[in-house]
């Protein structure tokens, strides 16, 4: 397959809900990366797309656009829609994805975008407040990886 036809194949399945397909694309090692999960590897990572896509609310929305690749390396853009929380606040996030391939699969993953902006969607006034600061960086990564634990543990 492709580079390019192994992000297509990454963001058709993460727009269709499909974990499985997501996880087809990663290497075994694979090291992932973002603000709101810290850094994963291996099948940690590939256990938080399953998370996160079990849980899913129904209208979550996943657009991408933008895929460039190399024999090496690649990049995306994509966007999430969705409700969050008890609250229900509606949360745009917009997502710069950068990637490292081997052998036909993403062996790299890192996901960038701007936390704060996503904790004033998502929190409203605390998250304004102390969405910029590295304390609620850490909590929410803390947050995230207990949540992960859970599940593994779960499954």
């Amino acid at each position: 397959m492709e580079n390019s036809e192994l992000i297509e194949k990454f963001y058709t399945s993460f727009s269709k809900g499909n974990y499985k397909g997501m996880i087809e694309c990663y290497d075994d090692n694979v090291v992932f990366k973002d603000p709101a999960f810290g850094e994963l590897k291996g099948e940690r990572a590939k256990k938080m797309w399953e998370m996160l896509l079990s849980s899913k609310t129904s209208g979550i929305k996943i657009s991408f656009n933008n895929v460039q690749v190399t024999s090496e390396n690649g990049k995306a853009n994509w966007t999430a829609k969705y409700v969050y929380g008890k609250s229900k606040r509606k949360v745009v996030n917009e997502v710069s994805a950068a990637f490292k391939f081997k052998d036909g699969k993403i062996i790299e993953h890192i996901d960038t975008f701007d936390l704060w902006k996503w904790t004033k969607q998502a929190m409203g006034i605390p998250g304004y407040l102390l969405g910029w600061s590295p304390f609620l960086k850490n909590k929410i990564q803390a947050t995230t990886k207990k949540k992960l634990d859970q599940f593994i543990e779960k499954s």
